[in-house]
């Protein structure tokens, strides 16, 4: 019988996964269990869970961990689109913005279906970049909202955080409620409430490779960029009234945007 290689190890592997002999989360045979079911030696098997983790298949994990099957994260969609949507729904009942949530939008999932979702409210004083961003002066503080969320039980977790001026939302005291979250209308409506309309939206999008931190969080596989996105939201006036910052594994993301150009005068 010919020798396996590391091809045809990881090709095994693979296939048990599709075919669902391991279940998300379920952890691998471990080194000694797969050498002797391949009749191959350590570097085999090490070399064929390594490409597996490459694909994503198999979680990161850490030295001494066992190896698990990765719980394949939600794909997400994110488009500018949406943002004229979410404003078109500020003034809708509340019944028609509990619908319309980030999770039915960008998940196609309904908040009900969400296996966590928590969110921590506090007001600190905000970083400096928020604090230039929104033109708070020293001793300002802001409204920092933390939202994590995972799709389905053994996935990464999504995570946004949004800053707002605490002196545009201190009179509000519904505004400075965790528990009212989810929100029905999200931001733009919480922000109706305070007397704010919000009329333009920027995203500045970049790209780098995750921290440690971010790795574990998002369950991130080797070699993945992650893409953070600072989104503004400007009032009528041109003020910034909020900042978020959203970060997305870049093998779970699609972005679209449409810009509707101006006709030339005839």
């Amino acid at each position: 019988m010919e020798r396996m290689d590391t091809k045809a190890v990881a090709a095994e592997l693979r296939a048990d996964i599709y075919d669902g002999k391991f279940a998300p989360g379920e952890t691998l045979p471990n080194t000694d269990q797969l050498r002797t079911r391949f009749g191959v030696g350590k570097n085999v098997v090490s070399a064929a869970v390594q490409t597996l983790k490459g694909e994503g298949l198999l979680a990161p994990g850490g030295r001494g961990q066992p190896v698990r099957v990765r719980a394949l994260p939600q794909k997400l969609t994110r488009s500018n689109v949406n943002y004229q949507e979410e404003k078109d729904l500020v003034k809708a009942s509340e019944d028609v913005r509990r619908r319309r949530g980030s999770a039915e939008r960008d998940a196609n999932v309904s908040i009900e279906e969400v296996h966590d979702d928590s969110v921590t409210y506090e007001v600190i004083s905000p970083p400096d970049e928020v604090a230039k961003i929104l033109a708070l002066g020293s001793g300002e503080y802001v409204l920092r909202r933390t939202y994590l969320r995972q799709y389905r039980d053994g996935e990464g977790y999504s995570r946004m955080i949004s800053y707002l001026p605490y002196a545009l939302v201190k009179d509000h005291p519904p505004l400075l409620d965790s528990s009212n979250e989810p929100w029905p209308g999200g931001t733009l409506h919480q922000l109706y409430t305070a007397g704010v309309e919000v009329c333009a939206i920027e995203d500045r999008v970049s790209a780098r490779m995750p921290t440690e931190e971010e790795v574990a969080l998002y369950d991130i596989p080797f070699n993945v960029p992650v893409i953070p996105i600072l989104k503004i939201s400007y009032d009528a006036s041109g003020r910034a009234v909020d900042v978020a910052e959203l970060l997305t594994p870049a093998d779970r993301i699609s972005l679209s945007y449409i810009t509707e150009l101006r006709k030339w005068d005839e």
